[in-house]
């Protein structure tokens, strides 16, 4: 029995491109939201990054469910086929990865040409030469996903036996197609969009806290004003740029002298530190008031560390040094997530009490 070729069926439409351009945008979003939130200390992108996969993965199998299912249900078609070439590639298992390139005659419907990649025993192997008749299978819509039948009915083992299949000129469809040129432009696409993405998002939590860290550390931005009460009193704060504290090394210190080098001012009323601000009010002309600059400086970080025991994981501090006894105190009050605490110190760092709520 002669059977003829005729037109190959086409390649059904497939989204590799698109599904390739999604997948590198997912794996660019969540790594780096994951590496991001891992530098600058942020739950939410460290969840993010490991969430996002999850997800996308989870909506493209509610999505391709129901094609999934299509596919399962389908019942294969069986056919003749002529081996016109065939490649195995050496190794030591006992099945032996094998492309073979056939031409396939259905009953049914048109001839055409594939290559396929099966797994054939080392044994078995010699079975299969150029021109010899083989049984197939394939799913009537995806005939590319075709595969050799070792073991046919003894139906179709007779047919295979008398028949002769004709060669299908022209290409050879392939059941892994590679992903060319542009699959894998619009994978790098997508996965610097989704790096982009997170970059833009998030620029503000991480960028501004390293605004400032690189290179020459930028000069205090220092403002004062005037108020009048009875005398004229003169206030000056420091701002500190983001990602600097003033319980760095020598920060306060500095932020101080900032006011008060090269000025005309007296002693101060009262000195407030936060985390990135200082405020100074000065004492107007005729009163007297203390140093700021005389303060323990050194002993300060140690202080605010002793002040937060017990309040938990520090969420902000504030030291207030003052005069109103007529000695300097210094009062240091410690937020946490198990309360406030506060200390008190004299004007050499000698802790003097300590209360908490």
């Amino acid at each position: 029995m002669t059977i003829t070729a005729g037109a190959p069926p086409a390649q059904g439409p497939r989204a590799d491109h698109a599904l390739g351009f999604v997948t590198g945008g997912v794996i660019g979003a969540s790594l780096t939201a994951f590496v991001s939130g891992c530098v600058v200390g942020k739950a939410s992108l460290i969840v993010g990054g490991l969430v996002l996969p999850a997800v996308t993965g989870l909506l493209f199998l509610l999505v391709t469910q129901p094609r999934r299912a299509r596919e399962a249900a389908a019942v294969p078609r069986t056919a003749l086929a002529v081996i016109e070439s065939l490649e195995a590639v050496e190794g030591v298992a006992s099945d032996v990865p094998t492309r073979f390139e056939l031409s396939v005659a259905p009953d049914d419907g048109p001839a055409f040409r594939v290559e396929v990649r099966q797994s054939v025993n080392r044994v078995e192997l010699t079975d299969y030469r150029p021109r010899g008749i083989v049984v197939v299978e394939y799913p009537p819509d995806r005939p590319w996903k075709l595969r050799i039948v070792r073991r046919p009915t003894p139906e179709w083992e007779e047919r295979a036996a008398g028949a002769r299949v004709d060669s299908v000129p022209g290409p050879a469809m392939r059941s892994e197609s590679p992903a060319g040129c542009a699959g894998c432009f619009l994978t790098l696409l997508g996965l610097l969009l989704g790096v982009a993405a997170v970059l833009l998002l998030f620029r503000a939590d991480l960028f501004d806290r390293d605004e400032g860290k690189g290179g020459a550390a930028p000069e205090p931005t220092v403002s004062s004003s005037t108020f009048a009460t009875s005398m004229t009193s003169e206030t000056g704060t420091v701002t500190l740029d983001p990602g600097r504290s003033m319980l760095d090394e020598g920060e306060l210190r500095a932020a101080v002298e900032s006011l008060t080098q090269g000025a005309d001012r007296h002693g101060a009323f009262t000195l407030v530190a936060q985390e990135r601000l200082l405020t100074v009010v000065f004492a107007p002309e005729g009163l007297s008031g203390f140093d700021p600059r005389s303060l323990p400086y050194d002993r300060l970080p140690a202080l605010v560390e002793e002040a937060g025991n017990g309040a938990g994981s520090r969420r902000s501090w504030q030291l207030t040094a003052e005069n109103v006894t007529g000695s300097v105190t210094l009062r240091i009050v410690v937020t946490g997530d198990r309360g406030t605490r506060t200390l008190e110190a004299d004007e050499h760092g000698k802790v003097l009490s300590r209360s908490g709520s």
